[in-house]
């Protein structure tokens, strides 16, 4: 294979933000959230240093070299990413979890979503969420399981 010929690669940049939560859904009752969420439903918040790590695919450019300019990259998750929820309390400065449950899984599709309206169309792989060094989401933009 010639250096000219198509290759496919990923390429990741991570960023960390700092917010603050809490684990409640306003379709249970107090008791409920408690009993589902425990100490993660204590009702002033509790705070994460998450670390988001995002993975973006295609095709090597004959002439850059690469996937994607990491200058590039950097700047849509500082708009994606960082802006939207560094020091924040996701639950009241962040409207899209004003009814939604402010959970890890839920932080990365919010993040998926705002990085596939930055991006160059299909050019998103992976979102990887860390919210403590043993708890960790990825998210590759899938809707549903239904049918499996």
């Amino acid at each position: 294979m010639s250096p000219r010929s198509a290759r496919l690669a990923r390429l990741s940049r991570s960023v960390t933000f700092s917010a603050c939560h809490r684990l409640h859904s306003k379709s249970l009752s107090d008791e409920e959230n408690l009993k589902l969420f425990g100490k993660c439903n204590n009702p002033n918040g509790h705070g994460h240093n998450y670390k988001v790590t995002v993975t973006v695919r295609g095709q090597i450019d004959p002439v850059s070299g690469m996937v994607m300019n990491l200058t590039d990259l950097k700047e849509y998750m500082q708009e994606g990413i960082m802006e939207p929820l560094d020091h924040k309390n996701l639950d009241e400065d962040v409207p899209y979890f004003a009814e939604v449950v402010s959970t890890t899984e839920n932080v990365a599709v919010f993040i998926w979503e705002n990085l596939q309206r930055l991006l160059p169309p299909g050019i998103l792989y992976k979102v990887k969420v860390h919210e403590t060094e043993q708890n960790v989401v990825v998210y590759k933009g899938e809707e549903t399981t239904a049918g499996k």
